[in-house]
């Protein structure tokens, strides 16, 4: 009886282990212009199952207009 219900916690903290989302590093530089309607940008994630991280870079360059 008390072999079934340490089998049963254990279980249930796996359940909740994997249900729980693994923390994740969003990180965000802006360096575009707000009036800019199609910045440049840079994207990238790296997810290793125990930890993700994102970046995204955007900017903006002078246009020349001729």
């Amino acid at each position: 009886m008390r072999r079934r219900r340490t089998l049963l916690i254990a279980a249930a903290v796996l359940a909740i282990a994997a249900a729980a989302r693994h923390p994740t590093a969003d990180i965000e530089i802006l360096t575009h212009e707000a009036r800019d309607p199609a910045p440049h940008r840079m994207q990238a994630a790296v997810d290793l199952g125990i930890v993700a991280v994102k970046f995204l870079v955007t900017w903006s360059t002078s246009r020349v207009v001729s």
